[in-house]
Order: structure tokens, then sequence, then C-alpha cells
């Protein structure tokens, strides 16, 4: 029975399952999983994070690498796997520590089929065999088993073990669908078996056996110097939360692979930024994570806040940032189609909210549930404040839900700058799609927000922004929404310097560890309970981005670095990476209320790693200089895969082996464009005398003209290229270099 032959070459075999070190060949079904026996305990695992210890290593974006350590009864062992062909994986394991005498730890590598189709062992070979469809999965292992057993399936495998004992013989078999090739600690501490799908099974066992004489599988670091690691980071996130969604048939990146919340759970808001942080590396993982995000859109036009296999809050949404991430998207990679796909859901659930959660016409929301679908918490207090993704903030202790416009009685300030920026980037979408009345429709909306919340929700006599009542009145309780108005725009210049003053101040936002999401005043900061009190990446994200826009460098830079700092003290010991953080120690599991390995724990890293490179809403693609040593990437860009490297002061952008742009200029590059013929950056920074930018592959000869602003510029020669001069420009300057598309010009 063919399976799903869509799958990318790339990733065809991956770690698809909830079983981490279980390898599956998708498209057929095909699985090989690793089966863990103490006896001492009496106990297998089948290495599942909810029940057993699991430390994820280093994941790539595919299966060009795949490491994981585990525990049982004391004995450790990690595995590694890792793609020779796309048909082809070598796998291995070695154990580092023994928790009992090695003859009776087993590791035994559990063959077998989806479909059911029976496994045969052939003892002349020494292989594993399984035929689908006319295609054969081969196994061979660098060390004969010490025997083989057959089995009708796993788990009967498993009882087999913990019934019987690793001394027992009766249920050994050539042919079933489970056959469990088995081997000792004592013998094979360590060992290897490649894996092989060919369409003969003379060639299939060829392969496998081949795989077993190449090297270990082995990935580059991403991220080396300032801020060492980050990117590293970011793609195992990824890499390991990337799964296959049985139900719906199609790979996602979940939130998290650890959470039991069905077969599958998607939470719109969080499934936004598992697009974003996979387009980091793929646009195609960050396309496919949007649509699984906007499959929730539900007939009455708001994109449903969770549907898992069990339930569909449809009754509610969640934050709008989808079109920030698209917009992002968009911006990395120059793909319309990424806007194309997600714009006609994105816009119908900009109308919704304003449609659906503004019962006085006011034009500020508050958030609600609808009297549509059956989902848990409709019609609730609860359900109401799950639109805000901050379910027990203790902004929402003074909100009062009206059963007659189904509202919570506040305005919500978290949610109407996560509107009003949806609105701008819908707008920014709509222009790029010839869309030009819908972008200024959404342009407008965008700027009434803007207005209201600057004027509505700022509360003058504490010179913040807050969540207030629909009557009048501000709620007591803050959280860093209150800087969200710099991620919308909506802040005065005046109101953006008094928010420092707070992000500053260490009896609310500033401490060690930031932000926390009660300020440190509030008594609900001391429960430490989930929103109350604790440190959450997206929000981190947000405030980032906000800091960002209005040209607070320094202070963006420092949440950056304060963000990374709080990650990699969880990340370096426990390979952790939280889905909220302990405001006061950065401790990330010391409460039961905390999943360890949640996809949004990659904007932390992903923060600093954009400090080198990064793609801004508004600034585009962004390079930066501060003199600091760094090696970041491969990440993708418009130009496709790149990598910056920062070497005595100079910074060099390389594409593959290539180097395209080398400059000692200090500061950043904004608004970056490699178009045919013309190359433009806007100077975010003053250059010091004989600051130089040179483009490479590009000869003087090649250049048709260049200007900082209104000053024309000489193309200078220089080493595979032409060098530019940019002595006198001021901050803000735009250089132009126009030049002949010739063919060893970047395109």
């Amino acid at each position: 029975m063919r399976g799903h032959s869509t799958i990318p070459l790339s990733s065809a075999w991956n770690s698809w399952s909830t079983r981490p070190a279980e390898l599956v060949y998708r498209p057929l079904g095909l699985k090989v999983t690793p089966v863990l026996y103490s006896s001492r305990l009496r106990r297998t695992s089948l290495i599942e994070p909810r029940a057993d210890v699991v430390r994820f290593g280093r994941h790539a974006i595919g299966n060009r690498l795949i490491e994981l350590e585990t525990e049982l009864a004391g004995t450790a062992i990690s595995f590694r796997a890792g793609a020779v062909d796309p048909f082809v994986m070598r796998g291995s394991w070695s154990a580092s520590a023994m928790g009992e005498w090695g003859t009776r730890f087993w590791l035994t590598l559990a063959v077998s089929a989806e479909s059911g189709a029976p496994v045969r062992y052939d003892e002349g070979e020494q292989v594993a065999l399984v035929e689908i469809d006319r295609r054969f999965l081969a196994v061979a292992t660098a060390d004969a088993p010490i025997q083989v057993t057959a089995h009708d399936s796993i788990e009967a495998l498993r009882a087999d073990f913990e019934q019987n004992g690793y001394f027992y013989t009766a249920t050994r078999g050539d042919q079933a669908p489970v056959i469990a090739l088995r081997f000792n600690m004592e013998m094979m501490r360590s060992g290897a078996y490649g894996l092989a799908i060919a369409d003969s099974a003379a060639l299939a066992i060829e392969k496998a056996r081949a795989a077993l004489t190449v090297g270990s599988a082995d990935i580059a670091p991403l991220q080396r110097g300032r801020f060492e690691g980050a990117l590293d980071a970011v793609r195992d996130i990824v890499g390991w939360n990337t799964i296959w969604d049985p139900v719906n048939h199609r790979i996602y990146t979940a939130v998290t692979r650890i959470w039991n919340l069905g077969d599958f759970a998607v939470w719109y808001n969080d499934q936004t930024f598992a697009g974003l942080l996979s387009s980091v590396f793929d646009i195609d993982l960050a396309r496919q994570n949007l649509a699984v995000a906007l499959a929730g859109a539900t007939p009455q036009g708001n994109v449903a806040c969770i549907v898992t296999s069990n339930d569909a809050w449809v009754d509610r949404s969640q934050p709008p940032t989808g079109a920030l991430v698209a917009w992002l998207c968009y911006r990395r990679s120059g793909e319309r189609s990424v806007l194309e796909a997600s714009y006609e859901a994105l816009s119908r659930n900009q109308r919704w909210w304003r449609r659906n959660r503004d019962p006085d016409g006011v034009g500020l929301i508050s958030c609600g549930t609808s009297d549509v679908g059956g989902g848990l918490y409709k019609g609730t207090v609860f359900g109401a404040r799950n639109e805000t993704g901050m379910d027990n903030s203790a902004t929402h202790d003074e909100a009062v839900y009206d059963a007659r416009t189904r509202t919570l009685s506040t305005f919500d300030l978290g949610l109407n700058c996560a509107l009003a920026t949806d609105a701008e980037m819908l707008s920014k979408m709509a222009a790029v799609l010839g869309r030009d009345a819908e972008a200024a429709e959404f342009a407008a909306l965008a700027a009434r927000s803007r207005d209201l919340i600057r004027t509505e929700l700022w509360d003058e006599a504490r010179g913040i922004f807050a969540n207030r009542q629909r009557d009048g009145g501000f709620v007591r309780s803050l959280s860093p929404t209150s800087f969200y108005p710099l991620v919308c725009g909506a802040a005065s210049q005046e109101q953006a310097e008094r928010l420092l003053e707070h992000l500053a101040d260490a009896d609310t936002f500033a401490g060690t560890f930031v932000l926390p999401n009660t300020t440190r005043d509030d008594p609900a900061f001391s429960e430490n309970v989930y929103w109350r009190g604790r440190i959450w990446p997206n929000v981190n994200y947000m405030v980032w981005l906000g800091l960002k826009r209005y040209g607070f460098e320094a202070q963006a830079a420092a949440l950056a670095r304060a963000s990374y700092d709080l990650f990699m003290q969880s990340w370096r010991k426990d390979r952790i990476a939280a889905e909220n953080y302990n405001a006061t120690t950065g401790e990330a599991m010391d409460q039961g209320d905390t999943d360890p390995f949640y996809i949004w724990a990659g904007l932390l890293p992903l923060m600093a790693s954009e400090e080198t490179i990064g793609f801004d809403p508004w600034r585009g693609w962004t390079l930066t200089n501060d003199g600091q040593a760094v090696s970041a990437g491969p990440v993708l860009s418009p130009l496709g895969p790149v990598r910056v490297e920062v070497a005595d002061g100079v910074l060099s952008l390389i594409d593959g082996e290539r180097t395209v742009l080398t400059t000692d200029f200090h500061g950043r590059l904004t608004d970056i464009a490699f178009e045919r013929g013309r190359f433009s950056c806007v100077l975010d920074g003053s250059p010091a005398d004989g600051a130089f930018l040179a483009l490479h592959h590009i000869g003087p000869s090649h250049v048709i003209a260049a200007r900082l602003d209104e000053r024309t510029l000489a193309a200078l020669p220089a080493d595979d290229g032409a060098r530019f001069d940019l002595t006198g420009a001021v901050a803000g300057a735009r250089l132009s270099i126009w030049h002949l598309p010739a063919p060893e010009t970047v395109a």
C-alpha cells in the first residue's frame, strides 16, 4: 500500500512520529523503532518524552542529522542518524553509562510497516526486508543481532520482554508484522544500522550495507562568535518539532512534540510563530506552517483559537499575528506566493474582529466568545480570555463577562495593538498583490486603531498604556503588552520615551531576567503560574520588534542579549527550550505548567541572531556590524541561503562559496535589495572617514552609476569587484548602485 508520496525527498526519512528515536519512511509508512529493556526494572522504553528521559540533540531541517540521548534505569544511550541519500539512512547508538550488567540491558530495533505488511528476516543475508507496493526496505546492522524475534505488534514485543525477560527464546521467528533485531549492551555497547529503500531486494540490501561504511552524519555550526549557538538552537527546535499529522496527512511544525492534546493540535497564534521560525531556513516549511495555522479559518471569518483531533474552539480566535508573519516570510524570501496563499483568510479574519468584538462600535475591541460551535469553555469568562493568548494574566482580573455582548468588559491593549499591526501588514500585502482599494482600506483601519490606542488606552497618570474598562477606568495590573503600541506604531514620541522609563524600572519590568508578564510589584507576580509573573518568549519578541521600529536600537539589543542569556541558561545545560521561564531565577522547569520543548522558545535565540542578519517588517533585510567577530548562517534570504561573517571589523555577505558584499561600516545596513542591475541599502549610522562598501563579481567597468543620496560616487577597483567610499554619509543615507547585469553580477 503506497503511502504519502508527496513528502519532499529531503525529509522522507525523518523523526516523524511521537517517538523521536523512531525513524519513519513517511511515503510508505515504514518504521524502525528502537526499544530498550532493563532487566533491573523489568521495563521497556520506546523513548517517548512524556514517559521517558529524552534529551533532544541537534536536528537538521530535514534528515541530514538527528541526535538524541535517553536514559533507562541508569543506562544512558545516545542515538544518531543521518541521510546518506534521500532513500538511505545510517543510524547508530552508543551507551555512555551502564546502570546494570550489559548482558541484561537490551536494545532492539523493531522493523515494521504501518500497513501491517509482513517483515522477513533473511538469515543468510542477515538483513530484515519488507516489501510495500513493489518497493523494498532493507535493514542491515554492523553486528548480527543476538537473536531475532517475531511479533504481531510493538506492544506484543514489549509484553514479551516485560513478562518473559531477556533470557527467552520462544518468540524467535523470521516473519511477522514486527521483526525485532535484539542486541545487548555487553556485546554491542555501540552499534550501527543502515536503512535503504530500493526497487529490488538486492539493491536495497546493497545500499543498506553500503550505508554502514559511511561515516557518522554531521553538520557545521550555524552561529559562532557573538551569540554563539543562537541559530543552531532555532534550527534544532524547528527540526525536532516538525512532525507528521496522522489525521490530516500533513507535515507541520507542532507547538511541541511533547504535549498530549490529541493526534494533532494547532493553536493559531503559536502556529504562526512556527511559520516564522521555520522561514529562517525553509520557505516551503514556513508556507506549510502558515497553511496549517489558517486551516482553522471558519465560515464566520475568524481563525479558530485551537483545533485538535478532540475539539475546535471556533467561537473565539487568538491575537492576529498571521499577517505579520506572512509579511516577514515574504521580506525574507521574496516569495509572493506566501502572500497570495494567506491573504484571503487573513483579511477575512481582520474584518471578523471588527464586526464581532466591538460591541459599542467605538473602534476598539474586547475579547469574547461567540455563540457558535461547541468548544470547551464557550460562553465563559475563561473562554473569552483565551482570545488574548494570556489566559490567566492579571490584566484580566478586573474584567467582567458581559453575557449580552459575549465579550469582556475591558478593551484589551495587546489585542488592539495586534489588530492594528495586522491591518498595517495586510495593507502592505494588498499593495504587493495589486489590490489597491483593499490596501487603502486596511491602511485606514490601522491608522484609526493607532489613533484610538494613543488617545484612549494611554494612562497619563501612570505614564503607560494599559487595559481599560469600556466605561472608562484603567485596569491596575500591567503586562509587557504595555509596550505593544511600539509594535503597531501607536505611541507618540513622548509616550515612547515614557515607556523606556518603565522598561528600565526594576520595580516593574527590569531585572536580570526579563520581561515578566506581571510587573514585579504586582501581588500576582509571586504566584509564578503561567501568565502570572513568568517570562514568555513570544512577548519578548513582540516588544523587541517594537523597540526596533522606534529606533531604540540599544534597548532592543539589550533585550536580545537578555533573552539569549535566559534561553541559554537552560539550553546549554539540559537542552530545554521552555514555553515560559521564572522571572526571578530564569529557571524553566521550576513548576509543572511549563512545556520543556516549545516552538516559540526559538524566538529568544532568533532575536539574538537577527542582531547580525535579520528581516524587519518596516526596514526589510538588515545586516549589522558592531565590530564583534561572528559567523552566522546559512539562513534564507532573497538571494537564497547566505551567511554573514564579521572578522577584523569587516562584514562579509557570502552566497555559497562566493563573497557578494564586504564593508567595514560599523552600524546597520537596512532595506537591502539585490535586484537585476541594481543594489541599494540605507546606512543606519554615520560611517567613519574611509569606510567602504564593496560589491564583488561586479568590476568598476560594470558600474553605470552610484549615488549616496544625491552625491555621485566613483566605482574604485577592489578584489574581484567594485569599491565605494562612504566617507561623509549621514545617518539614513541611501546608497544606490546601478550596474550592467553581466553573467558574473549578482542577480
